[in-house]
Parts: C-alpha cells; structure tokens; sequence
C-alpha cells in the first residue's frame, strides 16, 4: 500500500465527489480513480459503487473514517519519530537497591550497551521499601532488587511485568587477618567482631528470619559495626575488621583470589533471585527486558 492512498481515500470522504477529490489532489480525474483502485486492489474489496451515471462511496468505507483518521495520525506520527529518531534521548529510569547496583548492574548495563549504544540510564539508589515507592509513584519505570527465595516476591498489577536477571547467594566471609582465624571445620569463634545489617534492612530481614550468625546484632556477640550497605561491608570484610555476609556476585573475585574466605559451608547461604520489573506501558523498559531477563 502507498501512502498516499489513504490521504486520497480522507479527501474523497470530504468532498463525496470524484472531480472535486481529484483536484484537491491536484491531479487528474482518471489519475485520481486509478490511485482509488489500487487502494481497492490492496483492501481486496471495492469502497466505491460505481453505477452508470454516478459513483458513491460504500458505507463500510464511511463509517470507519475515524479510524482511518486516526491511522494517519499515528502514521505520520510514527514517520516522524523514525525520522528525527536521536540514540541520546533512550533514557530509562531505574530504581534499585544499593547491593544489585554494585554487584549486578555492571554486566547489565554492559549487555544494554552493546545491543543500545545510546542507551542512558538515571539510577534511582534506595532500600527495597523506597525503591518500591518510586516505581509505584511513576518516578522510575523499571525497579532492580534481589528476592530471597525465603521471603515471599513483591506483588504488582497486571500492568507490570516481572522477570529474572539471575541467581545470587548471600554468603558469609573473612578476610585480612581474620582469615587465620578459620577452623579446619571452616567455622570462626563466636566472638570474632562481625559487621552485620539491621534487622529492618532486607538482608538483616532474610538473615534474622533463617537465624544466621553473625547476620544481624542479635545474633553477634561481637558486633563491630552495623551498615545496611553492602559496598561498605565488603570494604570492612577485606581489611579483616569483622566477618560479613555478602552476594557472592559482589566477592567471587577476592573469594577466587584468597582475599576473602567463605564460610558459606558451615554457616550456610541465603538465595536469592536479582528480580527486574518493568513498566509495560513504557516501551524502552519493555525493550531492556527483552535484552536482560526471561520471564517468570
């Protein structure tokens, strides 16, 4: 079909008249029909009735005229964003806990970026409870979290799609000094200083709720320090100022490397799932989720 057609067909709709039509179109009567009946041979059925000394438009054609208006629109709408399309305005908005922006959200924006090279992102940093806020107020159309597979998903509307990134742990380590301290058992004595999540914090929350040690300061008889950063419990953990929990995704490299010990064998590990929701009405959202998750 060409273009045009349809701009034909809405002045033909206007005038209801073949001579009038075709010189608004500034062409010829027989050019003007002929363009009609390749619009006809495209729909596959005719708009016209043509009788021996008259022609008349069919009612199937007028009565969709709004539609057919509306189609234009968004088509001259379409040509145009297609058009004056710049890369620099793919912007997307995105919520996200602290500890998945520093242990997760690299290797997803290098996967953006290789399939959207203008890709930009805002990132919006909180606890879950805020993070939540803002995606549910319309602030970001994406949110980033970790689900534990011990405490219950986060519940949307049908409007919202949830998919899975991938799989995390949450594993207790040591490192510095306190590397020495391990057992052969692969345990650390009670009163080893531990840097430990409140327990209104999400990890503190999974932690208190399976009752690990070390987890939260009801469960340390040493505490050192209490920060529901994970960043900074990673920081404290490598210089041997205290025992901590943290996203294998975020330590594996200083696990490998001996800079950090894991105890997850005796002390067990929390998993978790890196969730990402997205907005479904918000198309770059929908796109990255494309590129990021699989749904679930």
């Amino acid at each position: 079909m060409q273009f045009h057609w349809l701009d034909d067909v809405l002045v033909l709709l206007e005038e209801g008249n073949m001579s009038r039509a075709a010189a608004r179109r500034n062409i010829t009567q027989p050019a003007f029909s002929r363009r009609i009946r390749g619009f006809e041979d495209w729909l596959g059925t005719d708009i016209l009735d043509r009788k021996k000394n008259r022609v008349e438009i069919s009612e199937a054609l007028t009565s969709n005229e709004d539609e057919i208006r509306a189609l234009m629109i968004r088509l001259r709408e379409l040509r145009t964003k297609i058009a004056h399309f710049e890369k620099s305005r793919m912007i997307v908005e995105l919520a996200a806990q602290h500890a998945p922006i520093c242990a997760t959200f690299p290797d997803m924006a290098l996967r953006a970026k290789n399939e959207l090279p203008g890709l930009q992102f805002r990132l919006r940093a909180g606890n879950l409870n805020d993070c939540v806020s803002m995606f549910l107020r319309g602030d970001t159309s994406m949110l980033l979290c970790y689900e534990a597979e011990s405490v219950r998903s986060l519940q949307f509307g049908p409007d919202i799609r949830r998919g899975v990134w991938g799989n995390d742990y949450l594993v207790p380590v040591v490192g510095g000094a306190l590397r020495y301290v391990v057992t052969d058992f692969g345990d650390i004595p009670t009163d080893t200083p531990a840097i430990v999540y409140p327990e209104d914090s999400y990890f503190g929350e999974v932690l208190r709720k399976n009752d690990r040690p070390f987890g939260i300061p009801s469960s340390s008889a040493n505490t050192f320090s209490v920060s529901a950063f994970s960043s900074g419990t990673r920081e404290l953990v490598l210089n041997g100022l205290g025992i901590g929990w943290l996203p294998f995704s975020m330590a594996h490299r200083e696990i490998e490397s001996g800079e950090l010990i894991s105890l997850a064998n005796h002390y067990g590990q929390e998993a978790f799932q890196v969730a990402i929701y997205a907005d479904k009405t918000v198309e770059i959202a929908q796109t990255l989720m494309e590129i990021w998750a699989k749904d679930v």
